[in-house]
């Protein structure tokens, strides 16, 4: 089959196009036809070298998969060739752990992540995946629209709901609102009755963000936002900040939040660590939290808003494999809005076109 193979870490161009052997499901994994996989920042840490942890080369990366099974392995009662399914980020858990017996397998210690580990990721033809880590692909979602559900819209539903347990009237603050995971909080956020406030450097993605419904505060990358933040909610701060870049704003970020307020820790873009003083935080009663990933009741609850027109998947470009360097170079820049996807089963003749 075809896979984009990183064999070290490194720019854009360590992502190569190749031929891998066809996987063998066996056990309890089902062979999935790859129609749609989400290109995330997670995948960019992975390629560039600064996620580390857990990651094994040479890697095939990618982990939100909509597809279609083709073959089961001897164990398997729940899933039958034909079957239109997406993925959790997950290959496996253990099931057996309490974490995974509690519906919170996101934090099983032996679980592996689908496209950190050797040659099983959604940037192939085919993927093996675990008959637990699937779900049902809603018939009036296409696939592209589908593989983006899992890690941008539901550990953004995980951060909010789940973790910060956000109620209707109280303000939320999200930061890299145009990306993948801010765009899809933002809808999240207000499909729960928050006043939601978008953080982004760009005013053409401000626009879209206001026409969502955001309040947007528009920042110079690396400027100080907090204090449009207070400004905006009378000096007090926000009750919830779902935070998307990590260290690069953490700053800017603490100054906004409000007594008491609860913070959660989403997305890393950078290998930067950041001093601070604890009491920064405890004197005020802020809560400092985080959000890993999306389980699979989490998968269909996600799955369900997005069917029932709640949430809308923003994909700016659905793209072959062959582009991909490109899609790594639009996520990395900041250049893209909303979710890449790519199609490994589809023809570049027939490839969609390309948003501005």
């Amino acid at each position: 089959m075809k896979a984009i193979v990183v064999e070290e870490p490194g720019s854009p161009e360590v992502l190569r196009l190749t031929s891998v052997p066809d996987p063998v499901a066996t056990g309890r994994d089902c062979l999935v036809r790859v129609m749609a996989c989400g290109v995330s920042s997670h995948d960019i840490a992975t390629r560039n070298g600064t996620l580390r942890r857990g990651i094994v080369m040479p890697v095939i990366c990618g982990h939100e998969i909509s597809g279609e099974v083709v073959a089961v392995g001897p164990e398997v009662t729940e899933w039958k060739p034909g079957d239109e399914v997406v993925s959790t980020q997950r290959r496996r858990v253990c099931g057996r752990c309490k974490w995974c017996r509690s519906g919170r397998e996101t934090l099983c210690p032996d679980h592996e992540f689908l496209g950190d580990v050797g040659l099983n990721g959604g940037y192939a033809e085919m993927v093996l995946i675990q008959e637990d880590n699937l779900v049902t692909k809603p018939g009036n979602l296409s696939h592209a629209e589908a593989c983006v559900v899992a890690s941008a819209i539901g550990t953004e539903l995980n951060a909010l709901c789940d973790v910060a347990r956000v109620q209707a009237g109280e303000s939320v603050l999200v930061t890299g609102a145009g990306g993948g995971l801010g765009i899809h909080g933002i809808q999240v956020a207000l499909a729960c009755g928050a006043r939601t406030l978008a953080v982004t450097t760009s005013e053409e993605k401000g626009d879209v963000l206001r026409q969502l419904g955001a309040e947007v505060i528009l920042a110079e990358r690396g400027k100080d936002f907090s204090p449009l933040v207070l400004a905006a909610t009378g000096g007090e701060g926000v009750d919830v900040a779902i935070d998307n870049v990590g260290s690069p704003v953490f700053t800017e970020v603490r100054r906004s939040m409000a007594r008491g307020g609860r913070w959660v820790l989403v997305g890393q873009l950078t290998g930067d660590f950041i001093p601070f003083n604890p009491a920064q935080l405890f004197l005020r009663g802020i809560h400092l939290m985080s959000a890993l990933s999306t389980s699979r009741q989490q998968l269909k609850t996600s799955l369900s808003l997005v069917e029932r027109g709640l949430v809308k998947p923003i994909i700016s470009h659905q793209l072959p494999l062959e582009r991909i360097a490109e899609a790594h170079e639009l996520v990395e820049s900041g250049r893209s809005f909303g979710r890449i996807v790519v199609l490994p089963n589809m023809n570049t003749q027939d490839q969609l076109p390309s948003a501005p």
